[in-house]
């Protein structure tokens, strides 16, 4: 049984995913897909937060991210938390649409298609499909303009992994991120909670583990 550790991810994944974030059209190829099709799901919709707990021990805290605008399909998040451990500062400074001033981290414009059939990022960390629901064990995510790609490593058969005080079942990926102090990034996904921890690996070996909590479900 995996469980997810409470840890520093919300600053961390607003600037990424969300950072973090979140979010489906079938590729021609059945092993690689570049875009998500699927219908609008509730957890992209305006006014949807999303939140991590247990992150004061590295530095952060007051996070705060939430959906500000929904156009064609596209949620935009909007996002900010207080952070004083000067590393992590120093990380989220230099990832896109992230401003600091002083401990405050404020990120704007990340972007990301939410369906009910997975997560595809837009706009603020490597654009590309995050996680398809119907995924298989070895199916490839290109990360546009990188030469890089996120794969599914495993898919739950069994309610096996700790969230929010119940076992779900979720949907692995693997992220060689190789950039902004990140050497590779993991997600978790459920296709009714959406994205529910992310886990960084840093570039000196350090892991920080986070469970993500969205106001929304499929």
């Amino acid at each position: 049984m995996r469980t997810a550790k409470p840890n520093f991810m919300k600053s961390f994944r607003i600037a990424f995913i969300l950072p973090l974030l979140a979010l489906y059209l079938f590729s021609a190829c059945d092993k690689e897909k570049t875009s998500i099709g699927g219908k609008q799901s509730p957890i992209g919709e305006v006014g949807v937060t999303v939140e991590t707990y247990g992150t004061s021990g590295f530095g952060v805290s007051n996070v705060f991210a939430e959906v500000v605008a929904l156009d064609k399909g596209v949620s935009e998040y909007s996002g900010s938390a207080t952070v004083t451990n000067a590393t992590l500062r120093n990380i989220l400074a230099n990832a896109p649409g992230v401003t600091v001033s002083g401990n405050t981290v404020t990120v704007t414009g990340v972007k990301m298609k939410v369906t009910d059939r997975g997560i595809e990022s837009v706009e603020g960390f490597h654009p590309g499909v995050i996680v398809d629901y119907n995924a298989k064990v070895g199916d490839t995510y290109p990360m546009k303009g990188t030469g890089r790609s996120r794969e599914v490593v495993s898919r739950s058969t069994d309610d096996d992994y700790f969230w929010e005080w119940m076992l779900i079942k979720v949907i692995e990926v693997e992220e060689p991120t190789n950039s902004m102090g990140v050497s590779r990034t993991t997600y978790w996904a459920n296709h009714k909670w959406g994205m529910v921890g992310i886990e960084f690996e840093l570039d000196d070996g350090t892991i920080l583990e986070f469970p993500i909590y969205n106001s929304a479900s499929n």
